[in-house]
């Protein structure tokens, strides 16, 4: 069978939420990009759904904010927990700074079409479906392209520079043979729906009883469930029946009413097989990962598409000025990897410390457990004193170090071949 060959400025592996602004930044800059997708389109269920209020602004520089508004999302601005004592107030959005005081729900598909569709117009842009990228190209020790098969044929794919933006089960990283570090989780957790009503709480709820905890996405008409299990307990839960878990989850959350009852099987229900792991390293000659291909990340505060989306831009505000000469110095990939490291580690070791003192203690199987009759008192001291809620509320929508776009890349930079300038600067 014959191979094809072409050549472009960077290779994009992945497109999700990181490859695809990546690939529009660089485009904008100029830079010849290929974005390589191994799926037909973006329709994937149980991804994560929430845009941050930092990515929300960043949308707006980009000039798609009222491309995504007109989606329409659904906008949130507090976050609260169900403990067996009450509802308590976590994260208050309305303190943020900035225009966004708030995060939005919108399916993923969705905000990765509306990045989709402002990239196919730049010339240099091309995003290729169906592309599944099988092995590296290599020049002695650099990276120098991507093997991929498409509608059963074979491709050779060369590029100044490979990123790869493939997920926690990355190609590209086994192919480099770039190795993580690994951190064990004590929980997966089990994805659903159930049908929402009018006077069902809005927004994001957190629900934690004394051995079992789960989180509530408000979609409109229904909830995405986020039910958390003890790390491989999943057997034993389907040995148990489709009607023990409806029971369980019936006495968790009392208000759901009969609606547990349109859980039918298990086979309606995702298992999201919960990983904590970084790289030491993110780079290698020729070759750079971000996102959750470099770290991945727990859903404990569902921060890890604003972490991926923040290691994009600053790629792409770090690398195109090589990309346009066509030679990308080590160093260059050396700095975006110790721009965005401190976000990482701190963001993890966060989430390590939520799984020792929060989560293991509420999945394991103690039944006989003491009810708590009053809420920890860290979330008492946010109840005395709200300003307090704006801390987890800026972690949770902005993170610990928001990117912005770079100035060619913003709505209103007149662009032209590989040079930009900007209208007014």
């Amino acid at each position: 069978m014959a191979t094809t060959a072409s050549k472009t400025g960077c290779v994009v592996v992945g497109g999700g939420p990181a490859g695809l602004v990546l690939g529009l930044i660089l485009a904008r800059a100029g830079v010849r990009t290929t974005v390589l997708e191994k799926h037909a389109d973006f329709l994937r269920d149980f991804r994560g759904d929430t845009v941050h209020a930092s990515t929300l602004t960043l949308l707006d520089e980009l000039g798609l904010g009222e491309q995504f508004t007109n989606l329409p999302p659904r906008w949130v601005d507090k976050l609260t927990v169900q403990l067996d004592s009450g509802t308590y107030g976590v994260a208050d959005l309305s303190r943020l700074p900035g225009s966004h005081q708030h995060i939005a729900l919108v399916p993923q598909w969705d905000f990765l079409k509306v990045i989709a569709d402002a990239s196919r117009p730049e010339p240099s842009y091309e995003l290729i479906t169906e592309a599944e990228v099988t092995g590296l190209l290599w020049d002695e020790s650099r990276v120098i392209g991507v093997s991929y098969t498409r509608d059963g044929e074979d491709h050779r794919l060369e590029a100044d520079l490979v990123v790869g933006c493939d997920g926690r089960s990355s190609v590209v990283c086994e192919r480099a043979r770039l190795k993580s570090r690994t951190f064990g989780v004590p929980m997966d957790v089990l994805w659903f729906r159930l049908p929402r009503v009018a006077t069902d709480p809005a927004g994001v709820v957190g629900r934690i009883s004394r051995s079992n905890l789960l989180i509530m996405i408000d979609r409109g008409d229904y909830f995405q469930i986020g039910f958390v299990i003890r790390k491989g307990s999943v057997a034993t839960l389907r040995d148990q029946g489709i009607e023990a878990f409806r029971n369980r989850l019936g006495d968790i959350v009392p208000w759901l009413g009969d609606r547990v009852e349109r859980l039918h099987s298990f086979d309606e229900i995702r298992l999201l097989t919960v990983e904590l792991s970084r790289l030491p390293r993110w780079y290698r000659n020729g070759l750079l990962c971000i996102g959750d291909a470099a770290h991945a990340m727990s859903p404990v505060g569902g921060v890890g598409i604003n972490l991926a989306v923040q290691d994009a831009v600053a790629a792409g505000r770090i690398l195109p000025e090589q990309l346009r000469r066509g030679q990308v110095a080590i160093k260059s990939l050396r700095k975006v990897q110790l721009r965005r490291w401190a976000p990482t580690v701190l963001t993890q070791t966060f989430q390590r410390v939520a799984h020792r003192f929060v989560v293991a203690a509420r999945i394991a199987d103690d039944d006989a457990a003491p009810r708590p009759t009053t809420a920890p008192l860290p979330l008492r001291l946010l109840q005395r004193f709200p300003l307090l809620q704006g801390i987890p509320g800026y972690f949770v929508a902005i993170g610990l170090l928001p990117e912005h776009a770079p100035a060619f890349a913003r709505a209103g930079a007149v662009r032209s071949g590989p040079q930009v300038r900007v209208r007014g600067r």
